[in-house]
C-alpha cells in the first residue's frame, strides 16, 4: 500500500501462448533512490494460480526507480516439461526466448504502480495497468 511518503507496486502476468493466467513464476522486486545509486534488492514472491503477486515487499521511503524480475525461462521449462508428459502433439518450441524479462520504471512517493506482464515464448509486452 502507498503512503504520502513511498509508492506500491504489484504486478500479475497472462501467458497470451495460452490465453491464462502464469502461475508459479518469481518474481524479484529492487528499488534505487535515484538514477544512479545503485539497485537494492528487496525480496520477492512468486504468482499464483491467478498470475499475480500479492505479497512483494513494501518500497523505502525515498524510491524513485523499481525493477521488477521476472524468471521466465524456469516457467516456460516447466511447461515445456508438463507438455511432455502429457504426451501432447508438438506444434512449436514452447522453450523461452528471454529467461528473464526485467522491467524498470520511475515511481512517485503516493502513487501506485500495477505494472501487468503479458508474456509468450518469443515476446513480452508491459504497461501500467490500474
Amino acid at each position: 500500500m502507498s503512503t504520502d511518503t513511498t509508492a506500491s507496486v504489484s504486478t500479475h502476468i497472462l501467458d497470451t501462448s495460452i490465453g491464462r493466467p502464469a502461475a508459479s513464476v518469481a518474481v524479484t522486486l529492487a528499488a534505487r533512490s535515484g538514477g544512479d545509486a545503485p539497485w537494492t534488492a528487496l525480496g520477492g514472491s512468486a504468482t499464483d494460480a491467478d498470475g499475480r503477486c500479492k505479497d512483494l515487499p513494501a518500497l523505502p521511503e525515498g524510491t524513485t526507480h523499481v525493477r521488477l524480475d521476472f524468471d521466465t525461462e524456469t516457467y516456460f521449462a516447466s511447461k515445456k516439461q508438463a507438455e511432455a508428459q502429457q504426451d501432447a502433439p508438438r506444434v512449436r518450441d514452447s522453450g523461452a526466448f528471454f529467461p528473464e524479462v526485467a522491467i524498470a520504471f520511475a515511481v512517485t512517493p503516493g502513487e501506485h504502480y500495477h505494472v501487468p506482464l503479458l508474456l509468450n515464448p518469443f515476446g513480452y509486452s508491459v504497461y501500467r495497468g490500474s
